[in-house]
């Protein structure tokens, strides 16, 4: 057997998760005011952009980037909204019994029963075991029927003897129909927990995930429950003057000119998260400000589950794609009674045709069941986003994993809104449809950075720039505007590391771009496993289009430098802006291209 040890985390043991950000009353007052100069400053620069702003002798180039600030300030609408607030549910003791938790209670009490998920298919057999036996370590007040399964769809021998020598349940099926989602119905139809756990194959719980989670179920209407999630196994990077002395070999003035700059702006850490997989963001800001309109969805691993909020949820959804299969049929028959009559007829054929399925098949199965619960006009029901980080997880070693992770996640979720309108439905609330919405929109970015991206390429070659001038009425109307958009955003996200986020805000364009294509040519986006070990190989093939434009700036800002030289300066104050913008986009670049070349120590 593989001792844990021998891993490469090994050393990363006894690392500890954040706390989240504390709640300042304060500090959200602050935000929302910045939040609201930044949308009315925002305003009145659109409006100028509109109206005095767009060059008349290149309209195709000043309209199309016109449009893509307009979505772009839509998005940071959106954004602040998301970012408004912050009200965490309060925390309840733990259940006793499962009559706690019911809404009808059984006229005989019982302990709570619990089933804790692995699924797994072809991940290393002792990782699965170091997951296993740390759920095996979850400690609970009262008595609890705790039973563990490993849900293997690899079929695997070596899988087997692992969860009979741990002493937990071994689940397999033949085939692979619906992959993960498919192998969680699997597991449901063979077991009876009241709460369910998920988990991936390499997701270790600590010890208190069961006994400060399950209290909110105490709520009836409660149907899931979210967790942070951690990867403990984040590149730190190495602190700048450290890097500047070492790496950069320029040694003792190199370490000096590091501190300096420390002194001034605070610490910083070189290479430090270049995939930025540290999820923070998303949850301690996004999914946490979500909880006091019953927003927050399901993200799969670390969360826990009322299975009959799951299975009621799957009935209604089978019901439904029951009926629809019969309507084409019956909807041109005039006459009631026969119509009833063959509705009655065909309803049996179409119920032994379609498939009862608790967990969608669906790449995005997760937010998938959230959105279908959160659907549900009848039953009202609830998430919960628990702030406090209750499990460990391996992040992306490499940048080809890391694209098959973020092509998976933008391709299902724009899968959601394309082909199953699922926001369509009756049922979610204003605010539940806007939240939604705003993960949704956050996907077609590509709408508005493919023209950032591009615009100063084409200014720099051909000399033709998108606004009349850039005198100072531009900067009266854009720095402001800039100044509070990003004020805002530091006082909301206080606390909260987002340097990586906004580079990869940018770069992030072609992953976004293949997954909007796909979903629009109703091409399924396919289920790919995550390796949790580095892959080996070039990844620079991956980082062409972003060595493609970063070669586009230089050579452009070297041929437009070299123009203006030989022409006295003019259009010096166009050359500066778009140069500045450059560079800017070049940062943001170049962490795909850091990332494709990346060899972990």
């Amino acid at each position: 057997m593989i001792l844990a040890a021998d891993w490469y985390f090994s050393s990363f043991e006894n690392r500890q998760p954040p706390p989240p950000v504390p709640h300042s009353p304060a500090r959200e007052f602050v935000t929302q005011v910045l939040a609201t100069a930044s949308v009315v400053l925002g305003i009145s620069y659109l409006i100028w952009r509109f109206t005095d702003s767009l060059n008349p002798r290149a309209l195709w180039f000043a309209i199309p980037l016109l449009l893509a600030e307009c979505m772009a300030f839509v998005g940071s609408v959106l954004t602040f909204l998301n970012l408004w607030r912050t009200r965490d549910t309060p925390m309840s003791p733990p259940p006793r019994t499962v009559n706690e938790i019911l809404g009808a209670p059984f006229p005989e009490d019982r302990p709570l029963s619990v089933d804790v998920f692995f699924p797994t298919y072809n991940e290393d057999v002792e990782l699965v075991r170091l997951s296993v036996r740390d759920a095996k370590a979850m400690t609970y007040p009262h008595p609890i029927d705790l039973r563990i399964h490993v849900l293997d769809d690899g079929q695997r021998e070596a899988m087997r003897a692992v969860a009979e020598e741990e002493g937990v349940g071994y689940l397999t099926r033949q085939g692979n129909v619906g992959f993960k989602a498919g192998n969680m119905r699997n597991a449901l139809e063979n077991t009876g927990g009241d709460l369910l756990v998920i988990c991936d194959a390499d997701t270790r719980p600590f010890s208190t995930l069961l006994e400060r989670t399950l209290g909110y179920f105490r709520d009836p209407t409660v149907a899931w429950v979210q967790t942070p999630q951690w990867f403990y196994d984040l590149e730190e990077g190495h602190p700048l003057p450290e890097w500047l002395a070492g790496r950069l070999h320029l040694g003792r003035p190199g370490r000096l000119l590091g501190r300096v700059i420390e002194r001034l702006i605070g610490p910083i850490q070189i290479g430090r998260d270049l995939f930025a997989n540290d999820p923070q963001v998303f949850y301690d800001l996004i999914q946490r400000r979500r909880n006091w309109c019953n927003a927050s969805f399901c993200c799969g691993a670390g969360s826990i589950h009322r299975r009959e909020a799951v299975m009621e949820a799957a009935l209604k959804a089978y019901a439904e794609q029951v009926n629809r299969a019969v309507h084409p049929f019956v909807k041109e028959v005039e006459d009631p009674l026969l119509r009833s009559e063959l509705r009655t007829a065909l309803l049996g054929q179409a119920a032994s045709h379609v498939e009862l399925t608790p967990y969608k098949f669906h790449v995005s199965e997760d937010i998938y069941t959230s959105l279908l619960l959160h659907c549900d006009k009848d039953r009202h029901w609830r998430s919960v986003f628990h702030p406090i980080v209750e499990s460990k997880m391996l992040s992306p070693q490499d940048l080809l994993t890391w694209t098959i992770q973020r092509f998976k996640y933008a391709g299902g979720t724009l899968d959601i809104f394309w082909n199953d309108k699922l926001l369509r439905r009756p049922g979610p609330s204003t605010w539940q449809r806007l939240m939604y919405g705003t993960t949704i929109y956050s996907y077609l970015a590509p709408l508005w950075t493919v023209p950032f991206l591009l615009a100063p390429i084409i200014y720099l070659f051909t000399g033709i720039a998108p606004l009349s001038t850039y005198s100072g009425p531009f900067y009266a109307h854009l720095v402001p505007f800039l100044l509070a958009n990003k004020l805002a955003f530091m006082s909301a996200s206080w606390g909260v590391r987002t340097f990586r986020g906004e580079q990869h805000y940018l770069s992030f364009f072609w992953i976004n771009l293949r997954a909007m294509r796909d979903v629009l040519a109703h091409r399924p986006i396919k289920f790919h496993v995550t390796p949790k070990t580095r892959q080996t190989g070039n990844f620079l093939g991956l980082a062409w289009p972003h060595l493609c434009l970063i070669g586009l700036y230089v050579a452009g800002l070297a041929f437009r430098g070299a123009w203006i030289w030989g022409h006295g300066g003019a259009g010096l104050p166009s050359y500066l802006v778009n140069a500045f913008w450059s560079l800017n986009n070049m940062l943001s670049l170049s962490v795909i291209v850091a990332s494709a070349l990346r060899r972990p120590s």
